[in-house]
């Protein structure tokens, strides 16, 4: 395997990583959408939350090729019905048909993912940086670790 391969692999697995991640976040509602053009590069966060008692996540993607937002009234506090985080490979290989509507494809251009927020309000982002952040519960953190709590160190 070559230092291409194993780079081309690490980032499909991010973007794997990114999904599994992300997964329980569906039916969370959206509270925050920020988008930050400095220099060079532009950069999008994406913070989900349902409440004190349920972890967030915070969704950063930069290197952005595409961002598209359909929404009723507002956006903060819609539901996300789903979530998908998809893997777009360098050509030869295929894309799925609706990402190629979002970024033209060359020769040079390197791998990127695809971010959709389906609900009330849907939000598409193609980039070729995805981090996820999950932070524990308002609750979780307000709870100071006991003596007899396993997890003490």
């Amino acid at each position: 395997m070559t230092g291409l391969d194993q780079a081309e692999d690490a980032f499909r697995n991010r973007c794997a990583s990114a999904a599994r991640l992300l997964a329980p976040f569906a039916h969370h509602f959206i509270a925050r959408v920020s988008f930050e053009a400095q220099d060079d590069e532009e950069s999008l966060e994406i913070t989900l939350r349902d409440g004190p008692s349920k972890p967030e996540a915070i969704i950063s993607l930069a290197g952005l090729r595409h961002v598209g937002l359909s929404k009723g009234p507002g956006l903060s506090g819609c539901f996300v019905d789903a979530i998908s985080v998809i893997h777009l490979p360098r050509t030869p290989l295929p894309w799925p048909e609706e990402a190629a509507a979002f970024v033209r494809r060359f020769d040079g251009l390197e791998e990127l993912v695809w971010l959709r927020l389906v609900g009330p309000a849907e939000i598409d982002v193609v980039a070729s940086i995805v981090t996820v952040y999950v932070a524990m519960s308002d609750d979780e953190a307000s709870t100071e670790p006991t003596a007899t709590d396993p997890t003490t160190v």
